[in-house]
């Protein structure tokens, strides 16, 4: 749950931002921004805990490197494109389906008690899964659907 804070500090400090410079309260833009900053955050991650994240993959699906490198580079376009309104709400439900995607690999980590950031498997297992992966995706999806194409 770590990671929320990057997305409600980025959504209350834009929030905050357009208040003062608009004078009144914009949702769509501080929602849309909360969302790329933690996407971006996240996609970078894949760069820098490349092997942990290659052992999230199942083992049935091959050329896992490739797949940890390109799902960063979605992640960082996905958080571009949220910020770009012609393409906002196509990218939203794309992050949607993405989103539900990857939750499998999160699945086989908790199975195999993988630790993302040490590439080893001393991770907190199914009960990271309960406790904080599933409430964490039905909130990215959630926030995704409102501000990404509800209030689009």
């Amino acid at each position: 749950m770590k990671l929320l804070i990057i997305l409600f500090g980025a959504f209350i400090l834009a929030l905050l931002g357009t208040k003062v410079l608009q004078g009144s309260w914009n949702f769509l833009f501080p929602g849309n921004l909360g969302m790329a900053v933690f996407i971006i955050f996240t996609g970078f991650s894949h760069f820098k805990f490349q092997k942990g994240m290659a052992m999230m993959i199942p083992d049935f699906i091959p050329a896992k490197m490739f797949w940890v490198y390109a799902t960063g580079i979605i992640e960082i376009a996905a958080g571009i494109g949220l910020m770009i309104p012609s393409i906002r709400e196509t990218t939203a439900i794309l992050l949607i389906i993405f989103y539900l995607l990857v939750f499998v690999a999160n699945i086989n980590s908790s199975k195999k008690n993988i630790n993302i950031f040490k590439a080893d498997y001393t991770g907190p297992g199914m009960e990271y899964l309960y406790k904080e992966r599933i409430p964490m995706q039905i909130i990215l999806i959630a926030w995704t659907w409102y501000f990404g194409i509800y209030l689009n």
